[in-house]
């Protein structure tokens, strides 16, 4: 393996054709591929910008990671994108729902052929076209108490990109229990907030502690397509540092949005 790799390269820069054709030689999956190549410390052409500001281990390590996304709409669409374009191996994307009308204004994976049809789904056909070398797991449910330490058994953390309060507070339920990181965000109309939550911390018991039932201030303001797109690249920086162990986390502080002022703000939070 070592041998065709040093004679594909381009230094330690495996291109994408070479890559495919790694992977057909030794009989491998693009994932397989793909964990092969950066553990030989050899770095596929599609990473070649990361390396800036990640290491060849650091990329190996987002590979061998798994990261579940609750939600596959206006936040989790995007989230999913850019983990799958990072280079994170294994996502598992959660969501019961289709695609409707309405959410063609903001959902990256929402458009008009794929009407009617899971979100799950279409995250599936999204990162095979994006990075064959990930793995994506639809799977057409919510994330919830009963069926969540089943579907998180390999997850090492866990994105929420769900719309309800309710949902919100039984995820971060569920990973407590798990022992799970949370990254949560959400978003209403010009505003938005990122908070990350560690193991044994009560963050978002704290952040709705005002919560007295429905939806939530996002059925109030509106959806637009614009504070999605943001709030979820906070949200996989957020994550990409738990995994790496790099940075300084949102833990315990809540880092607020308001791109109509374009002001922010990071609040600290007593649990």
């Amino acid at each position: 393996m070592r041998d065709f790799l040093q004679n594909n390269a381009c230094g330690d820069l495996l291109g994408n054709e070479a890559q495919q054709q790694f992977a057909m030689k030794f009989e491998l999956s693009a994932a397989a591929a793909e964990g092969e190549i950066l553990t030989l410390g050899f770095l596929p052409a599609r990473y070649q910008r990361n390396r800036k500001m990640l290491s060849l281990p650091q990329q190996l390590k987002l590979h061998q990671s798994c990261v579940a996304v609750a939600g596959c709409g206006g936040l989790g669409g995007y989230v999913i994108e850019e983990l799958a374009r990072l280079g994170v191996g294994k996502i598992i994307a959660l969501d019961p729902d289709i695609f409707e009308a309405h959410n063609l204004n903001r959902q990256l994976l929402a458009t008009s052929d794929q009407l009617g049809k899971p979100k799950a789904e279409a995250a599936a056909q999204r990162v095979a076209l994006v990075n064959p070398a990930v793995e994506l797991i639809a799977i057409q449910a919510a994330l919830e108490t009963n069926n969540g330490p089943q579907l998180l058994k390999t997850a090492h953390l866990v994105v929420d990109a769900v719309d309800s309060v309710a949902a919100r507070l039984e995820i971060g339920s569920l990973c407590r229990q798990q022992n799970l990181p949370l990254v949560h965000g959400a978003i209403a109309g010009w505003y938005g907030q990122v908070t990350t939550v560690l193991p044994g911390d009560r963050t978002l018991e704290t952040l709705y502690r005002h919560w007295q039932g429905g939806k939530g201030i996002e059925a109030e303001l509106g959806n637009p397509a614009f504070t999605p797109a943001l709030v979820a690249s906070l949200q996989v920086a957020e994550a990409v540092k738990i995994l790496l162990a790099t940075g300084d986390l949102l833990q315990n502080r809540v880092l607020t949005l308001d791109l109509l002022r374009m002001s922010v703000e990071t609040i600290d939070l007593i649990n």
